[in-house]
């Protein structure tokens, strides 16, 4: 089954969805930062990327986004970004007048469903 990588600083949203993911049949890794989100990439080779944008900066999940893009043996690994950035004061500084390096991008909170049906999708 594919492994899939959750990179997120809320420990409760990672075993949330780490609980649905695995009881679905995934593998699952966590990380709580970019940083260790990007070193996990490299020694985890996860099939799929489950990204927020808000740690430990605003807009952390854009760069790890843009660090993917720009490495060919990472940039073919989809992102499925999970973020509440739509309903906080930093909305604004989303960019939507550039290309963002993701696969797809859903609002938290997700249902399980929702989740495993996003999942689904991106790893056919």
């Amino acid at each position: 089954m594919a492994k899939i990588l959750i990179v997120d600083d809320d420990p409760d949203f990672c075993e949330a969805t780490r609980v649905v993911l695995e009881s679905a049949g995934y593998q699952v890794v966590t990380a709580p930062d970019g940083d260790t989100g990007l070193r996990r990439v490299n020694e985890e080779q996860p099939d799929l990327v489950i990204l927020d944008i808000i740690m430990e900066t605003v807009l952390e999940g854009l760069h790890v986004s843009r660090e993917m893009a720009n490495d060919p043996t990472k940039s073919q690994i989809p992102i499925l970004m999970v973020t509440s950035i739509a309903n906080t004061d930093y909305a604004a500084l989303f960019p939507t007048d550039e290309y963002i390096h993701i696969s797809g991008f859903v609002s938290k909170p997700i249902s399980p469903a929702n989740l495993l049906n996003r999942v689904a999708a991106l790893l056919r």
